[in-house]
């Protein structure tokens, strides 16, 4: 589609969306100010349009039609969104800079804005000094202190021997009254989907502090041994994160398992981790429908359960032999409510959680988590998402998965409220729940933005105290992403990729950086980022490419075993050396851009040869997604021909309508060819188009196109 430049729309193009005569020529006014005084396609352009002209309650195609002809003839990463000084000068880094910035960064520091990828690179060569003065922005206290940041790492070591012969409990500081909160102060706030009409319910920090006390009781009440594990397997909850907290208060370790898995998928994680307990639920209630969990757990033959009924105070099935309901587990150390637990101080190398890899192909990876681990979640909020004190973050997530430990520390380490939403996030209960809960930063994946922009979900809710979104999980989508942000009156959006073994992110986005769509403004703090070449070496880092992404191996809290798999032959095994030492492999495709910004292009293999070329199967996606408005999503696959030869593309296509899939498959075949060719490269072919009812996903939500890889070329071969 071709785009008109701005000063060449009329009050009646504005009118052609819906909007009313009156308010076309109003807004038809202000774009005419503003393209006098900052120009027909600047950033400053858009900038003002967007916080100006622009309201959620405006048509999207509008949203589009500007957008897209403000920047007709920018090139790539335009700025969706620019920080301004008077909100940046209360962001967490520009604090930090402020005060320090000339003390780091010498003659060459400017402002925090025109100076933070400097502070990037000297995190990067300084990280002694920027993770002490982020340990004390964050007021963590370790009950025997380090005898230094970072000692130079034995070989057992890879990502860094961090903060040796320091003690401390996360969970501790989790509790801990300091500079950032009272007792008084809220830290969760929760709502249960249907209704969604009544108050929100809220704990103070002296509530939340009097729970986990008493779990913690209850917990050394069962005699277990110290550093036991004990998994976690219900929904996140207030309950749910009671028991995470005070599971590593008393020195025993977590074991996330996601409410999602069937029973052989439970007792696989069970067993990889040698848990002596668990907690679940009786059932999941999910609006209308009540899903069993308890029976997946007796079905998994776990060990002793603690089951707490999902709603109400009782439940009618029969516990097997030995397990406990939550009344009875809490019941033997009722005496004790009130009195506060001694939290159990440990080494920063004891493991705190055992959280799984999502498993597309043989076990799930066990990934162990430290005492270190959770301050590497938490600063990557402090700085990336400038999560601060009287904050309200969000994220729809699950404790079986990084993000929902992540969310934990996230929040309470940095004197914020997590809000929790007890229910699907699809529908507007949660839209509403975001807007009473006056949700600060609301973090997303992908694919909750493409059902919420589907079912226009959002409509009618005040978003505007959301003061950024974070992204994550797999790569997003300009178009739906601009939806989002025009939801919240063009909030940023900071891309957030990282991993399980990192304990959050290796690239981002930051508050005093321009923010383009689906794209990733910054490695995150003390990370060096390299794209290998074809050769396996690594680009220079300032210099446009793409291919498969490699790490700097130092990373306060990233992994340096793994419960069941070789760690070394995971991540190190066959990488090139940099400065003595092995990069550190992650699997994705990245692209380094011409005006610095990375982009996501999926796992290394989810790439294919097309002709000769390398692929990303996600840059085919995001042009098959825009073919037609009927499609939901698509998964590219390259399919092997029974007969052997080069691969052949598939598009396999999920309809936002059922019937939609009367469609003529064969118009659709030439549609996407049509706009893949001239896009992307003339070169490639669609051989094939399949629809599908939904796309076969990990528990933790990413695409398996490897299944869908297998289940084409099994029909394939019987053709």
């Amino acid at each position: 589609m071709a785009h008109k430049s701005l000063s060449s729309i009329s009050v009646s193009e504005i009118e052609s969306h819906g909007i009313t005569r009156e308010d076309a020529a109003t807004i038809h006014q202000s774009l005419t100010e503003i393209i006098g005084i900052h120009g027909d396609n600047t950033p400053a352009t858009w900038q003002h349009i967007s916080n100006i002209v622009l309201k959620p309650e405006l048509p999207f195609s509008f949203h589009q039609m500007l957008y897209y002809g403000c920047y007709k003839d920018y090139g790539s990463d335009p700025p969706s969104w620019i920080p301004d000084p008077e909100s940046a000068a209360l962001t967490n880094v520009w604090q930090l800079l402020e005060r320090t910035g000339e003390e780091f960064l010498g003659s060459a520091y400017k402002d925090p804005i025109a100076s933070f990828d400097d502070f990037q690179k000297f995190s990067v060569s300084n990280p002694e000094i920027y993770w002490k003065c982020v340990l004390d922005e964050m007021n963590i206290s370790f009950t025997k202190p380090p005898e230094c940041i970072l000692r130079d790492s034995p070989i057992s070591h890879p990502s860094g021997q961090w903060l040796p012969g320091a003690s401390i409990n996360p969970a501790q500081n989790c509790l801990n009254i300091n500079g950032k909160r009272g007792l008084n102060d809220t830290v969760i706030i929760w709502r249960d989907e249907h209704p969604d009409d009544p108050p929100l319910q809220r704990m103070t920090l002296e509530e939340l502090r009097e729970e986990v006390w008493l779990v913690a009781y209850a917990l050394k009440a069962l005699g277990l041994e110290k550093g036991s594990a004990i998994a976690i397997d219900m929904q996140m909850n207030v309950t749910s994160v009671v028991i995470y907290l005070a599971i590593i208060l008393a020195g025993y370790v977590v074991v996330s398992i996601a409410d999602s898995f069937a029973a052989s998928e439970i007792s696989t994680r069970l067993k990889i981790s040698k848990a002596k307990a668990i907690f679940t639920q009786d059932l999941i209630i999910r609006g209308d429908k009540s899903i069993p969990l308890y029976s997946r757990v007796v079905d998994a033959q776990s060990p002793m359960a603690v089951v707490i009924p999902a709603k109400g105070f009782e439940f009618s099935m029969k516990l097997r032999n030995g397990d406990l309901s939550w009344h009875d587990f809490l019941g033997k150390v009722n005496n004790l409510k009130g009195k506060e637990f001694v939290a159990t101080e440990q080494p920063v190398e004891t493991l705190t959680n055992i959280i799984f890899s999502s498993g597309t192909t043989g076990d799930p990876k066990a990934i162990p988590w430290t005492n270190v681990t959770p301050l590497k979640a938490a600063a990557d909020a402090w700085c990336h998402m400038d999560v601060r004190k009287g904050d309200v973050v969000c994220w729809p997530t699950n404790l079986g998965w990084m993000m929902g430990p992540w969310l934990v520390y996230a929040s309470l380490l940095n004197g914020a409220s997590m809000a929790l939403y007890n229910g699907s996030p699809l529908g507007s209960g949660f839209a509403k729940f975001v807007q009473d809960a006056k949700v600060t930063m609301l973090g997303v994946i992908p694919s909750i933005v493409r059902s919420w922009r589907s079912a226009n979900s959002t409509s009618g809710y005040d978003w505007s105290s959301i003061r950024c979104f974070s992204s994550s999980g797999e790569a997003s989508n300009v178009d739906e992403y601009l939806w989002l942000m025009g939801s919240a009156l063009y909030k940023p959006v900071i891309e957030y990729c990282g991993g399980t073994e990192i304990g959050g992110g290796f690239v981002c986005g930051s508050l005093l950086q321009a923010q383009s769509l689906a794209a990733f403004s910054t490695p995150a703090m003390c990370c060096s980022l390299f794209i290998l070449d074809d050769d396996g070496l690594p680009m220079p880092q300032n210099v446009p490419g793409i291919g498969e992404l490699a790490l700097a191996p130092l990373m306060l809290g990233a992994s340096n075993t793994l419960l069941n798999a070789d760690h070394y032959g995971v991540y190190f095994k066959g990488m090139p050396l940099l400065n003595g030492k092995f990069l550190r492999r992650h699997g994705d495709v990245f692209e380094r851009t011409s005006r610095g910004y990375y982009h996501a292009h999926g796992r290394a293999d989810d790439t294919m040869n097309l002709g000769g070329i390398k692929v990303s199967s996600v840059e085919i996606e995001r042009i098959c997604n825009g073919v037609d408005s009927n499609i939901l999503e698509t998964a590219a696959i390259g399919v092997p021909p029974s007969g052997g030869g080069p691969e052949l593309l598939t598009i396999a296509v999920v309809f936002k309508d059922s019937n939609s899939t009367k469609q003529d498959l064969h118009q659709l075949r030439t549609s996407f060819n049509s706009a893949l060719q001239k896009k992307l490269n003339p070169l490639f072919k669609v051989s094939q188009v399949v629809t599908l009812p939904s796309l076969p996903r990990t528990a933790s939500n990413k695409v398996m196109r490897r299944v869908l890889r297998q289940q084409l070329s099994d029909q394939s071969s019987k053709i």
